[in-house]
């Protein structure tokens, strides 16, 4: 039943698709940490920079970053579940043949990629999370601002 030439190609393509996922896996990570950079820079200092940027412009800033964030939370662990599923293919097939060796290295990449997805996961959600309450409060004291300079002009007679 499983013998057939489309199975063949089909494990052949998912054993080629390993490779590809670890790397996006540690390119994921690696945003995430940059962007825990970046939201540090932001929290000390670079949010009050931005309350003399227009609205529109702080809140596409906002919105970018907030994505990126979400993807990030996103994507990781799809990713990791993707180097999880893959290397256990080939390890329960070695297991058949009663090689346990390539199975502890095939369960081994397994949880290695599903910790760096969901270390990616748990970063992006957190920064998505913090961002957003900052985000949040900076509009408030725009509007507030802006709600109390509309206050203190005068107001045209008629």
């Amino acid at each position: 039943m499983f013998d057939s030439q489309l199975f063949t190609w089909l494990h052949l393509l998912v054993g080629w698709l390993l490779q590809p996922v670890t790397l996006g896996l540690f390119g994921l990570l690696t945003l995430a940490v940059w962007d825990c950079g970046v939201a540090v820079g932001e929290r000390f200092g670079g949010l009050t920079r931005w309350q003399r940027l227009p609205l529109a412009e702080i809140e596409r800033r906002a919105r970018k970053r907030l994505e990126r964030a979400d993807l990030i939370a996103r994507i990781g662990p799809m990713l990791g579940l993707m180097g999880t599923l893959i290397p256990l293919g080939p390890g329960l097939a070695a297991l058949g043949e009663g090689n346990v060796q390539i199975l502890s290295v095939a369960m081994r990449v397994a949880f290695d990629t599903t910790v760096f997805g969901l270390l990616a996961g748990v970063l992006g959600f957190g920064l998505g999370r913090l961002r957003r309450r900052w985000y949040d409060e900076l509009l408030d004291r725009r509007e507030a601002a802006t709600a109390g300079e509309q206050a203190d002009e005068p107001a045209l007679a008629l």
